[in-house]
């Protein structure tokens, strides 16, 4: 009688554990760059993820930076403990199409499982940074920006300027900096990420080309060329501006966000994203511009996207994937997209976010925050401002910044600066082409 019943008490714990395993949700690794009040609403929307069903459990890890991010993410796919989706920053692009094997697209991702896809529901500069030739979504697009001009209209009025005059040029923005200087305004202007605001979007907005091979899309044996009297005019003009006290220099990255959140400066060239932060911390009057063009070119043409996209990598199970093309599609839900865009500064990726945005009325709510949109889609894009697809791009932005701080520093002219760049990130791209051919 007892072995009975210890046989039965066996039977049922078997079946509790049993039970509990096939009730166990399929968990979804993500591993991703973000922290501060983006990290914030990132966890959100993981939340209400896991909150709308019941089969599925995201799990999402901060890595680091951008490039971090994406180097953690190689280093744990060699060794067979990667996650199931990695953030992967727009110059790391080309660098994850080359790598054959490594991700499931996104279109075959969705098809496998089912999913409602529908790439022409994505705007199309947004779409297009992460599709092949021939029209295939490789990545979702998830954060997607391009910069713009912040301004600070309390540090305007002390600078004895009006804070709706027309900053479209940097002639302009040049005459608002020497009246900041007279004030005795310690920062006039700084700026975030030199080489995508200073040189690639700079580019793109003025219908130059950054390298040929229209930017890399055409092809791997592509070369720099953001040398030409006008990128050189741009980036001296910014040195002799640093050398004069108009400019200052605050880091590589966005370390400069600190100091504008703070008040400290008067214009900020930074990421429309960077409403996330500003709208959290600024205790002044700010206010969103067109990032300034030359008045002599023919700009302005459109401004190209920065930001990030989420790639499925290879190797997980058919469930797994499925829990991963559930989460792709939940993300790109109209409510979803127009409420990040919203919180975040961040373009909507679909036309339809955009639409309920513009519905509900924010914009005229919150001015500005539709220019980063209108800037972006103004024109019919052309081979220079569609974006860029370079190989090794985190390593060239790299020598960038390095070459642009001499300049910063007068330790170089921009001509003798912008030449070296390109002749040292050639050797880079013809090393890429070399092991990817």
């Amino acid at each position: 009688m007892k072995k009975l019943k210890a046989i039965i008490a066996s039977l049922a714990l078997f079946a509790m554990f049993a039970g509990t395993a096939a009730q166990a949700k399929v968990e979804i690794q993500w591993w991703h760059a973000f922290g501060g009040r983006l990290g914030e609403l990132l966890d959100e929307q993981v939340n209400k993820f896991n909150a709308s069903q019941d089969k599925y459990t995201v799990v999402h890890t901060r890595k680091g930076n951008y490039s971090e991010t994406l180097n953690a993410g190689i280093a744990a796919f060699r060794a067979g403990q990667h996650p199931n989706l990695l953030m992967v920053f727009e110059v790391g692009t080309a660098s994850l199409m080359a790598a054959k094997g490594a991700y499931v697209p996104m279109y075959q991702l969705m098809k496998d499982a089912k999913q409602s896809f529908k790439p022409n529901n994505y705007i199309g500069p947004v779409k297009g940074y992460y599709t092949t030739t021939d029209g295939k979504m490789l990545s979702l697009p998830y954060n997607a920006s391009t910069p713009v001009l912040w301004i600070n209209k309390d540090l305007m009025k002390q600078a004895g300027l009006d804070p709706e005059m027309d900053l479209s040029t940097w002639k302009q923005v040049g005459n608002a900096l020497d009246a900041a200087k007279a004030k005795g305004i310690d920062c006039g202007l700084t700026t975030a990420w030199h080489s995508w605001i200073h040189l690639e979007n700079f580019s793109a907005y003025h219908n130059l080309p950054f390298a040929t091979k229209a930017n890399g899309f055409a092809g791997l044996d592509t070369e720099l060329s953001f040398n030409s009297p006008v990128h050189i005019k741009h980036i001296q003009t910014l040195g002799k501006w640093s050398q004069e006290g108009k400019f200052k220099y605050l880091g590589r990255r966005n370390e400069s966000g600190a100091n504008f959140r703070a008040g400290e400066c008067m214009f900020f060239t930074e990421s429309s994203a960077g409403y996330a932060g500003i709208k959290k911390e600024a205790k002044f009057d700010f206010g969103i511009r067109h990032l300034p063009y030359y008045g002599a070119t023919e700009a302005p043409q459109n401004t190209i996207i920065g930001g990030a996209s989420l790639w499925a990598l290879s190797g997980k199970s058919a469930e797994e994937n499925k829990g991963t093309a559930a989460f792709l599609a939940f993300l790109s839900r109209t409510d979803i997209q127009a409420k990040w865009h919203q919180d975040t500064g961040y373009l909507p990726s679909t036309i339809a976010a955009s639409k309920q945005t513009k519905k509900e009325g924010f914009y005229s709510k919150n001015p500005g925050t539709d220019l980063a949109g209108i800037q972006m889609m103004r024109n019919k894009v052309t081979d220079n401002s569609k974006g860029l697809r370079l190989g090794s791009f985190d390593q060239i932005r790299g020598i960038i910044d390095e070459e642009m701080e001499g300049v910063y520093s007068g330790k170089k002219t921009a001509q003798v600066a912008l030449d070296s760049a390109v002749k040292r990130g050639n050797v880079l791209l013809r090393r890429f082409e070399r092991a990817n051919k």
